[in-house]
């Protein structure tokens, strides 16, 4: 999905199209929370609000945005109150997204949530609102590390002035050790703060080296990676296999290798108990009984930590297709883990957008056929595609791995067996796109880097709609897709660091080579192949160019899905060289992309996706390595000084993420006879409120 699927499945907001681009500046931290409106005043019949605003705070190269949960008064009693247990529950698990990224993570947010809460001095003062930045931008990332580059960030404020602010707060708030001084603590607290060098990168992929020892989440300690592999070649991941490793950390005692699982009683066990009770009165307030049944299994997969119960959950899960609302919460995406094992945690709740549901309903009817007409060779097809429920949806709620920085399209579950026996789940999240297109109008990002006016007018018609389509496609019948050989084990066992990139190369190289074909026309979901023109030059001009705004001079490309973009843009750029069927012009200084031959490049992204599914298919590492490394990580440094004078000068934040509703029961007594929705509108104090309601984890876990 940044999605949601094994080697995830979450498509990720393309920079260029109109529907889904980097948008606008917004207002500095600030603003007043008593101003959040509830749901009968933010909301017109029950539908979007034309006057909700959308923007909200912007710090560093951020964006916090708003989105609505239209159709939410139209729920019965019921469904609001499963909407609230399963809210509480998503959010009671924000404490492990933080311990994940970092063993100091929980410390250092609860050192700033003293810091920031309790600070009574000139707030006016400059150096102050360079504390503020950084609090937002940890917040933002669940952590001191990039949430998109992976890359440690420091405060722009001096170290002398934070030890100021530190002493001039309420010194009992700071997570001191028993006896321990304010200095003391200062001292301890500088190099995870300050310290460049001190865990520089959450996850670390580079090539040839130790890529466990050299990322600095918190899933392995003490151990090689060497070792990490050694320990779980024992375990058989060929067929029906539990994706062992998916929930626990992996630490030396006495010398052995062991693991220290998430669930009750064992790791996060605090947390997870509180997830545990909400879900369980979710369970008692259940749609029908195959919800009932998913949710009591993930009742008992967190009670046990047992991965075969997690499995027998994503099942039913898949098996729901009754319920409107329906929800997200476990350990599932591992691109935080450079060796794909691991999963973060993360939380959606969501209701069933009734009228979006259409499109992508009649895609993946066609699942089958699409299947069929795919490019990849014959015996990498699957002979019967199974099971694909595809849906529109509402976000209500998100946590962990899935906030601030949100999807647009998720497919799970993640487990590829699975996907293939029983089915799998692709949802679009509309209302978030719907916030997405709000401020994307405004952006200016396609009169910049558009080729011609032809091409600009055609991305500004049909960017959206290429979006929504790639999005669907990538998610329903992209990860959907193809099957690994008899006998090959998992993805994260033969592709290693270059699964997740791989995977999300493959899904996006499904909706490309589809995008072009009349099937889509057909069916009624596009309605002339300049949707499929617009998608072709936004995704080659993304891939090339644009999206490189969202690295800094020198940096290469480490993101699974920025990396996925470039290996996808510049292999058929190459490869279409000689045909001339893209190129990069100049026109009065500036550098544009220019496709001349659709057709010829929709068998180019044909050729790319037969490769890549033998890859996977087979589990050939090598050739996977040397297509990502060769086409996916390289940054020309000209190209990209040049990208980034002409993006600075159009004043918006390359990256976005959003402020969560907030659902406010109405009770009679001890039961809720309604609930409300609040909308805040100010960042900071959202983060300060679940600081203090859901941190129910030591800073040493």
């Amino acid at each position: 999905m940044r999605s949601i699927i094994k080697q995830s499945k979450w498509a990720i907001p393309a920079i260029a199209f109109m529907s889904v681009q980097l948008l606008t500046t917004g207002c500095k931290s600030g603003g007043d929370t008593s101003k959040a409106k509830t749901d009968s005043t933010a909301t017109a019949a029950d539908g979007y609000d034309s006057t909700f605003k959308v923007e909200a705070q912007a710090f560093g190269d951020l964006q916090t945005l708003r989105y609505q949960i239209p159709g939410f008064n139209s729920l019965s009693l019921q469904q609001k109150q499963l909407s609230y247990y399963l809210y509480e529950a998503a959010l009671c698990g924000r404490d492990m997204i933080y311990d994940m990224k970092s063993k100091h993570g929980i410390l250092l947010r609860k050192t700033i949530e003293a810091m920031y809460g309790s600070y009574k001095g000139d707030k006016a003062n400059p150096d102050w609102k360079k504390f503020e930045d950084y609090c937002g931008r940890f917040w933002f990332s669940n952590g001191n590390h990039h949430h998109y580059s992976n890359e440690k960030f420091i405060p722009e404020c001096s170290f002398e002035y934070f030890t100021s602010v530190v002493k001039a707060c309420d010194t009992a708030q700071l997570p001191k050790q028993a006896g321990e001084s304010v200095d003391a603590f200062i001292a301890r607290i500088k190099p995870i703060v300050f310290d460049p060098k001190f865990e520089p990168k959450v996850v670390d992929q580079r090539p040839n080296i130790d890529n466990i020892a050299n990322s600095s989440n918190n899933f392995y300690e003490g151990v090689t990676q060497k070792e990490v592999e050694a320990f779980y070649a024992n375990f058989d991941t060929k067929g029906n296999a539990p994706s062992w490793g998916l929930n626990s950390k992996v630490v030396k005692e006495n010398g052995k290798i062991v693991e220290k699982t998430w669930k009750s009683g064992g790791m996060y066990g605090a947390a997870i108990d509180k997830i545990v009770g909400w879900l369980q009165k979710a369970s008692a307030v259940a749609e029908n009984a195959e919800q009932k049944q998913a949710l009591d299994l993930l009742v008992k997969y967190y009670q046990t930590g047992d991965l075969k119960t997690w499995d027998d959950y994503s099942i039913a899960w898949v098996k729901d297709l009754k319920s409107r609302i329906d929800v997200v919460n476990g350990f599932i995406e591992v691109y935080l883990d450079a060796i794909g094992k691991k999963g973060s945690f993360e939380s959606t709740v969501s209701m069933k957008d009734m009228e979006e549901t259409k499109r992508i309903e009649a895609i993946a009817k066609e699942a089958q056929w699409f299947e069929d007409h795919s490019p990849i060779m014959k015996e990498h097809k699957k002979d019967t595609v199974k099971g694909i429920t595809a849906k529109a949806i509402t976000v209500i709620v998100e946590c962990g791995d899935a906030a601030p920085s949100t999807p647009i399209g998720i497919n799970l579950p993640n487990a590829d067996w699975v996907r293939k026996d029983h089915g799998s789940k692709s949802v679009s999240l509309t209302n978030i796109i719907h916030s997405y297109n709000v401020v994307g109008a405004k952006s200016g990002v396609v009169d910049e880097f558009a080729i011609s006016d032809e091409v600009k007018a055609r991305m500004k018609k049909y960017g959206g709609l290429a979006s929504d389509l790639h999005t669907d496609m990538h998610e329903c019948i992209g990860h959907a897709s193809g099957k690994i050989n008899a006998g090959v084990e998992t993805t994260d066992k033969t592709l290693k660091n270059y699964a997740s990139c791989l995977e999300e190369a493959r899904a996006d190289l499904v909706g490309l080579y589809f995008i072009m074909d009349q099937k889509l026309i057909d069916i009624k979901v596009m309605p002339d192949m300049d949707v499929a023109k617009a998608a072709y030059d936004n995704y080659m001009m993304n891939g090339l160019m644009t999206q490189l705004t969202r690295l800094k001079p020198g940096e290469q490309l480490e993101e699974a899905h920025m990396r996925n973009r470039a290996l996808i843009a510049h292999w058929a750029f190459e490869k279409g060289a000689k045909d001339k069927v893209t190129e990069l012009v100049k026109k009065d200084g500036k550098t544009y992309v220019q496709v001349n031959d659709y057709a010829k490049l929709r068998v180019l992204f044909g050729d790319l996706l037969k490769e890549i599914q033998r890859i996977k298919s087979e589990g050939d590492f090598k050739a996977g390595k040397n297509l990502v490394e060769n086409y996916g990580v390289k940054v020309d440094k000209e190209l990209h000084k040049e990208i980034l004078e002409r993006f600075a000068k159009l004043g918006i934040k390359p990256y976005r993420g959003f402020i969560q509703p907030k659902l406010v029961p109405v009770m009679n007594g001890t039961e809720i006879k309604d609930v409300k929705v609040e909308y805040p509108d100010n960042f900071f104090n959202q983060m300060m409120e679940y600081g203090k309601n859901y941190g129910y984890l030591p800073v040493v876990n």
